[in-house]
């Protein structure tokens, strides 16, 4: 028989109890912050704002900076650096009131374009130019793309009818249905019109 008697195991000191929760609750902490850190990158907590991140697309060009550009290749303050001018009714405004807010770039397509009128023996031929408030990528685009832009643009002036070309109103529709069409072929090719306006630089019915 064995002298031997099986002793309670000494409970554990209450200090190194203390030490390993001490320890131990920096690391919890750590990873629960951790994967708390990676719920918010995935659900946008931690996005950054819209006018930090960069964006491949246009942005809108405000007259300050078109003005900053002219005055800088004038090599002085431009004409007009400082607001003012005429409105919409040819009367004087006052500096800094009236007029777009944003800056008008325009770009005038080369060549002209002569089309058939609708179920008519006559024909037209127009010179147009584009206007943009963005910034340098809408007209660079337009450059790119002239190509499939002088395309569609025929194809929109062969849907003018002979009623159209004789009034003003008409005009105005061609004007609308042009930038509608050459705005579809730059969303198609990169994803963003940007032509606000088509103006005629020549009209000629035939």
């Amino acid at each position: 028989m064995s002298d031997k008697t099986d002793t309670p195991a000494a409970p554990p000191k209450k200090g190194k109890s203390k030490l390993l929760i001490l320890l131990g609750l920096p690391i919890v902490l750590l990873g629960t912050g951790g994967g708390a850190a990676v719920y918010g990158m995935q659900a946008g907590w931690f996005s950054v704002k819209p006018e930090e991140a960069e964006s491949n697309e246009p942005r809108l060009l405000p007259k300050s900076e078109e003005k900053r550009a002219a005055a800088k290749a004038e090599g002085g303050e431009g004409h007009g650096a400082e607001g003012g001018g005429e409105g919409s009714h040819g009367k004087p405004t006052p500096k800094g009131e009236g007029g777009d807010k944003y800056a008008s770039s325009y770009y005038p397509l080369e060549k002209e374009f002569t089309s058939n009128l609708q179920d008519s023996v006559h024909f037209i031929q127009v010179g147009i130019a584009v206007s943009t408030p963005y910034d340098g990528r809408v007209l660079e685009n337009i450059k790119t793309h002239e190509i499939a832009i002088r395309s569609q643009v025929l194809m929109a002036l062969g849907e003018t009818s002979e009623d159209e070309v004789f009034t003003a109103e008409g005009k105005r529709h061609i004007q609308e249905r042009l930038a509608k069409a050459i705005n579809g072929v730059l969303k198609e090719k990169e994803g963003f019109g940007g032509v606000s306006n088509v103006y005629f630089t020549n009209f000629i019915v035939q």
